[in-house]
């Protein structure tokens, strides 16, 4: 067989050459922008060479502080097929994390989002190694700035040839892509993907989600966020119609409206932004969503009620998948088997509702941290979730000390807690620092919050591990209800006695709150709950 390196310059030379009348859109507040992808593929090749211009070579290491639009996407494959590194930075980071990981990358350049120059001004004096500055305008002016020197990214790139050389010499094992965690404790951790492990989680993603060339996907998935869980590889590999909604992403009726008028099929999101969704469409909105074939859930467990609703209600067919920074992202998807058509709709549910089968492509090992061993697949007996393949982590950039913790022998080790049932389908049953212990006994905070939220009344729920003298901890409830309505915590314990495992499942104590804390990727803060906790904020 050929010795043939897996580079992500072919994904991008195959959507030029067979698939150039495809389109991809860009949702604006007042326009939809659309191009194809011979344009895009020109304007690709513009950019590669304005880096080049600016002395960019292979490994270095360029930033994008930016939305989900098309500029991002000319980011996502010119800057890597050049043979540089494209570090997508979390701009909901806090500004101390933000400028620590553009200075632990040693990015070069920073391309900004014109919404977010204000964010870069205020931390300018101390990125160390930033030499340039390039902003991402709609307009295609540069905008009055403090920064310096500065460009506007249509204008920069226009003064460049629409042709480039992308080298074919590069190894695959050479970075293409870095993304740093959302870090819950400490300084945040960066992951480097290569270029082959990108090509072999976009064969992976496609296998498992079957996705295709007469696909519109919709990117409702932050472009910083897990490589936007690998949509827009497979979509420009595979010439797939893509729309990327920007700002309008948490715009729930322009979504809806999306969704309709271009005949969406694949999206996929956190399940905050299916409650939003959902909360939207019980308000009386009214859409065609019979072109919506697959639509992923991850970042969080998704409630059961709310993967009905929208599933029975709405058409909206919510499948869950597992995975994190560390994994590319994909590790588990919930598909049922082809031998599961006899299953009830609550038994299916309760498969679709699951983590799901291991991706092929990957190991994996559910690990008793007691006995050492593998856990029985009997979807009781409990262990940390461990992971290795061709697109997992095996370090953390630069951090020796805290690679050691979590890779270990070979293995990731990912702090989740789950259980495999006899189909072999992966349970989430929380993180580790989440579980809560009470008088001895394990408490899943995930299964206790998918409870409570199907209380009619709730919106939101988290559970927290607090102490207690007498069973050293006991879960507390953090609640957001409907607005309008009432909820005691009497009427939640009387709700949830015949419900939970056990009487000790239940909270003694609530706090009712207008909104939960979420983190930059939108999950429920936990950490900052526990914080609140013990600063007594939460009553």
């Amino acid at each position: 067989m050929m010795d043939y390196p897996l580079l992500l310059r072919s994904f991008l030379l195959r959507a030029a050459k067979y698939f150039p009348k495809k389109e991809i859109l860009s949702i604006y507040p007042d326009e939809i922008f659309r191009y194809t992808y011979g344009d895009y593929f020109k304007r690709t090749c513009q950019l590669a060479n304005a880096l080049e211009s600016l002395g960019i070579k292979r490994g270095d290491r360029v930033a994008s502080l930016a939305l989900n639009n098309h500029r991002h996407l000319e980011l996502y494959f010119g800057v890597p097929c050049m043979g540089a590194v494209l570090h997508t930075a979390n701009f909901r980071l806090p500004t101390q994390h933000l400028s620590y990981i553009l200075n632990h990358a040693e990015d070069k350049v920073l391309f900004i989002e014109e919404d977010l120059v204000f964010i870069v001004e205020a931390i300018r004096d101390q990125l160390k190694t930033v030499e340039h500055f390039v902003i991402l305008s709609q307009s295609g002016k540069l905008p009055e700035t403090t920064l310096s020197p500065a460009y506007s990214y249509d204008e920069w790139i226009s003064e460049f040839p629409e042709e480039y050389d992308f080298p074919e010499d590069l190894n695959e094992n050479d970075p293409a892509l870095m993304c740093y965690t959302s870090a819950t404790t400490g300084d945040p951790k960066g992951v480097v993907y290569t270029h082959r492990s990108i090509v072999l989680h976009t064969y992976a993603v496609g296998v498992t989600f079957g996705t295709l060339e007469s696909d519109c996907a919709l990117h409702i998935v932050p472009m910083f966020h897990a490589n936007a869980w690998g949509l827009p590889f497979i979509c420009v590999g595979g010439g797939t119609k893509q729309i990327l909604p920007g700002r309008e992403t948490l715009n729930m009726e322009k979504i809806c409206r999306i969704i309709a008028d271009e005949k969406v099929t694949v999206t996929c999101g956190v399940p905050t932004i299916w409650l939003m969704l959902y909360d939207y469409l019980e308000k009386g909105g009214k859409y065609d969503f019979s072109s919506l074939r697959v639509i992923a859930s991850g970042g969080s467990a998704c409630p059961l009620y709310l993967m009905k609703g929208l599933n029975e209600k709405y058409n909206f067919p919510i499948r869950q998948a597992y995975g994190g920074t560390e994994t590319s992202p994909l590790a588990t998807a919930a598909l049922e088997k082809s031998y599961m058509t006899d299953l009830s709709p609550d038994e299916l549910y309760s498969v679709r509702n699951s983590a799901g089968l291991l991706a092929l492509g990957l190991d994996m090992r559910i690990v008793n941290a007691e006995t050492g061993k593998d856990v029985r697949m009997d979807g009781e007996e409990m262990g940390e979730i461990w992971l290795k393949g061709p697109w997992i982590a095996d370090e953390y950039y630069k951090e020796p000390e805290r690679s050691k913790l979590s890779f270990v022998d070979g293995w990731f080790h990912t702090g989740d807690v789950g259980t495999m049932d006899e189909e072999g389908y992966v349970r989430l049953v929380d993180r580790t620092k989440d579980l809560v212990k009470s008088g001895g006994e394990w408490i899943s905070s995930v299964d206790l919050e998918n409870i409570i939220m199907a209380h009619p009344k709730v919106v939101e729920a988290a559970i927290i591990g607090v102490p207690d003298p007498k069973w050293q901890e006991v879960p507390f409830g953090c609640i957001v209800i409907q607005p309008g309505e009432t909820l005691t915590a009497e009427e939640l314990q009387e709700f949830l006695k015949d419900k939970v495992k056990a009487s000790y499942w239940i909270p003694k104590e609530f706090a009712f709150m207008d909104a939960l804390p979420k983190t930059s990727v939108m999950k429920f803060d936990k950490k900052g709950l526990r914080e609140m906790y013990a600063e007594g904020k939460l009553t």
